[in-house]
């Protein structure tokens, strides 16, 4: 590993006013049937290179997790205990290591988070859609963890932000009232599960905002609702109709999509229920951030994710997994119209940001070419570094780190990182609590 080349003329790494250092991390992977297989996957080859282990050509790898929350909590090395002969090494997890050096975290996140991070950072491979789903405010995590703690892990909100390292495609949001219009006139399977006189509320709808999402959460919550029996008749009746259309007509980009959702999850409800939510193609750069109670599901490709720490996901469609739709349908805004699409702003020539509304969290993507230099500001909250690709080296003070694809790092606050390419292009990303919460009283 990379990162196990340290330089620290006398001095141990990277010291932190409360005497620990930058922690090298082994972080675990979340191996769901929606991930991509083997070497395929950019979460597997991180985690071969993070780990030393070799992957399993026939395992999907689809979620790499850094940060403490239970469900999948990263591990420190310790360095001044080095490895075991064996070549096993002596690791600690992150959360013990922040509890024991609350200093490491700064004294403003740790009154008001504790002794946690407040942000899980992740890296996803998507092969295969995951489910229609969102997630719960504060306050209903707090109601789901209290009725069903197995089911909902822990009590927390999970706004999150999804930053596409490759093209990512995800549906999020509903439509726009005039392609709902479309939808319901278009899709005659969607009247035939909800009935026409639920349907045709569409049609006769005024412009009064609270009048719209009333009759959207009346369609939706029926269609979702529909029988698995009449579900799985009424899509192959879809399924059929569009295979025959196609012989005549150029299909929708949607219609397209549904059918290979099909494929997918064969007589599903979410693959009907598409039809409602924007199909969202990110291009790399580009992020989506999606706050409490908004639908969306992802559909392939890599991306960076980072959100508040909670592992709570609340189901309805495209999925093996459990369902709660009636606490689903209950719980979405039923806002319409195309979400925002974050691009960043410029931090230095070469590093972007990405700061969505929430104070657990914000995301640096750096992409450094061979020989240039660029800096890290130092923050009052901690950070975690993930190099993906390439060689750099690291230094703050007079401590050098030189880290390759695969290092995932964990930086305390109050220190500055220097970072300096040594390859064609260093690609890193560094999750870290939200400079805002930091500007605010």
């Amino acid at each position: 590993m990379g990162a196990d080349a340290i330089q620290t003329n006398g001095h141990d790494p990277a010291k932190s006013t409360g005497g620990e250092g930058i922690q090298r991390l082994r972080c675990a992977v979340k191996n769901y049937e929606w991930g991509r297989l083997g070497p395929d996957s950019l979460v597997a080859r991180l985690h071969e290179a993070n780990s030393g282990q070799r992957v399993d050509p026939a395992v999907p790898f689809a979620e790499l997790w850094m940060g403490t929350h239970e469900s999948a909590p990263s591990q420190v090395v310790k360095e001044e205990v080095g490895s075991g002969h064996d070549g096993s090494e002596c690791m600690v997890t992150l959360k013990s290591w922040v509890t024991d050096n609350p200093d490491l975290i700064g004294s403003r996140v740790v009154d008001k988070w504790g002794c946690d991070l407040p942000f899980l950072f992740k890296v996803l491979s998507v092969t295969k859609a995951l489910s229609i789903q969102a997630h719960p405010n504060k306050a209903l995590a707090e109601k789901l963890h209290r009725e069903d703690p197995v089911l909902y892990r822990d009590a927390n909100h999970k706004p999150e932000i999804a930053l596409a390292i490759t093209p990512f495609q995800a549906l999020c949001g509903f439509v726009t009232l005039k392609e709902l219009k479309e939808v319901i006139a278009n899709v005659p399977e969607i009247t035939e599960l909800v009935g026409s006189k639920a349907a045709d509320q569409i049609f006769n709808v005024d412009e009064h905002e609270d009048t719209v999402k009333s009759v959207v959460r009346l369609i939706f919550t029926q269609l979702m609702s529909a029988s698995i029996n009449e579900t799985k008749q009424v899509i192959s009746q879809m399924k059929i109709r569009l295979i025959s259309e196609k012989q005549h007509r150029e299909l929708s980009e949607k219609e397209k999509l549904v059918l290979e959702l099909e494929k997918q999850y064969p007589g599903d409800v979410g693959v009907i229920s598409a039809f409602f939510l924007n199909y969202i193609k990110l291009n790399p750069g580009e992020a989506l951030y999606l706050d409490a109670n908004e639908p969306h599901a992802y559909i392939s490709g890599d991306c960076v994710e980072c959100m508040a720490a909670s592992d709570n996901v609340v189901r309805a469609g495209l999925t093996p997994k459990h369902r709660d739709v009636q606490t689903l349908c209950s719980m979405l805004t039923y806002k319409l119209g195309y979400p925002e699409i974050l691009k960043g702003f410029p931090l230095t020539p070469y590093i972007t940001r990405y700061l969505p509304p929430f104070d657990e969290f914000e995301v640096d993507h750096c992409d450094l070419p061979k020989g240039k230099y660029t800096v890290f500001p130092a923050i009052p909250g901690p950070s975690v570094y993930m190099v993906i690709e390439g060689k750099g080296k690291l230094e703050t003070g007079s401590s050098q780190l030189l880290v390759n694809g695969g290092d995932i790092l964990f930086v305390p606050a109050h220190i500055e990182i220097h970072v300096t390419g040594e390859s064609d292009v260093m690609k890193l990303y560094r999750a870290g609590v939200s400079s805002r919460f930091f500007q605010t009283l």
